[in-house]
């Protein structure tokens, strides 16, 4: 674990040890970065880290009782939350607070993770924010998030943000398609999504992520040419599809990367593209769009996903974003 986490992110790492040896560990830490970038290993490293009864070089020994334990999953002075369903919730927010507040079980410092934290329902990050305003003892939290902008900023102003280093995308499509024999087009868009092979893989074994893709190239073509065609497009085919709020969150981030291809070839910049098969229509539409138009379009989709965790509904929020865009 400790070799795999320092080859991925050899900054993020030092940036935390560095802290802990100056004595200036945050009581709460932001981890920034793509799916697959190693956040919740490095996190669970250096948490290995503080706590190691025997560290040597920097580095956790890895076989004493609290480094074993934490890599079993099952050491007291560490909490971690998932979401439940779609979101994380107040309740899950509550019950982590109660139990941070009572004495812990081990002497020493205790840690919180909550992963996926731009999930948390607008109640749980409220919650949250009375803790992290007024922490107790020795406790250090950790948010992993993929989507830094959906976060809170009241939270984001009370924690450092450490930024993970996204992988080389170039070689990334280059595996998919020479060791998995994925075409161009979609090793480039999976490489968007995710930094994971695995996951990269999975993703493109789903039909539904397929259809996605697909409905993002057709939304924006429909969007340029009438937002009438466009909302009977998202009244018909679009519900059959996107279900779910994380299917909404998917072809938001497909849809901008759409438009942000569309400034790389406006501004004919050398690099790929997240869909080097649709590029026909980009350059139509590079050719048409102003920069002004296309960074607003771009702000536009960035706020409809800090929108997403509300309960409105979800072809509505869509509707909005087209009339917007």
């Amino acid at each position: 674990m400790v070799e795999e986490a320092m080859s991925l992110q050899a900054r993020p790492w030092q940036q935390l040890v560095q802290a802990d040896k100056n004595n200036r560990l945050s009581h709460a830490y932001v981890m920034d970065g793509l799916h697959g970038t190693g956040k919740t290993r490095l996190t669970l490293t250096f948490i290995q880290y503080l706590l190691c009864e025997q560290r040597k070089n920097d580095l956790p020994c890895q076989t004493c009782s609290s480094c074993r334990r934490i890599e079993n999953g099952n050491h007291p002075n560490i909490w971690l939350i998932q979401k439940d369903g779609q979101s994380i919730k107040k309740e899950q927010i509550d019950e982590l607070i109660q139990q941070m507040s009572k004495k812990g079980y081990e002497k020493g410092r205790r840690f919180y993770m909550i992963e996926e934290a731009h999930t948390m329902t607008v109640s749980a990050a409220n919650a949250l924010l009375k803790f992290l305003e007024e922490p107790v003892g020795e406790i250090t939290a950790f948010l992993m998030t993929d989507t830094y902008a959906q976060l809170l900023p009241t939270i984001q102003s009370r924690c450092q943000r450490i930024q993970f280093t996204r992988p080389n995308e170039e070689q990334l499509i280059g595996q998919l398609v020479v060791d998995h024999q994925l075409t161009d087009s979609l090793a480039s868009t999976l490489s968007r999504i995710t930094a994971n092979v695995d996951e990269a893989l999975s993703l493109s074994q789903e039909e539904q992520f397929m259809m996605m893709r697909k409905l993002a190239l057709q939304l924006i073509e429909r969007v340029e040419q009438s937002k009438a065609e466009a909302i009977l497009f998202i009244q018909g085919e679009w519900q059959t599809v996107v279900k779910e709020k994380e299917d909404l969150e998917m072809i938001l981030n497909l849809l901008l990367h759409g438009y942000r291809d569309i400034v790389t070839i406006k501004v004919n910049i050398d690099r790929s593209i997240c869909y080097p098969d649709a590029r026909e229509l980009l350059e139509k539409l590079s050719y048409r769009l102003t920069y002004e138009q296309l960074s607003s379009k771009i702000d536009e989709i960035l706020h409809m996903k800090q929108k997403i965790s509300s309960n409105m509904n979800r072809t509505l929020l869509v509707e909005q974003l087209i009339l917007r865009l």
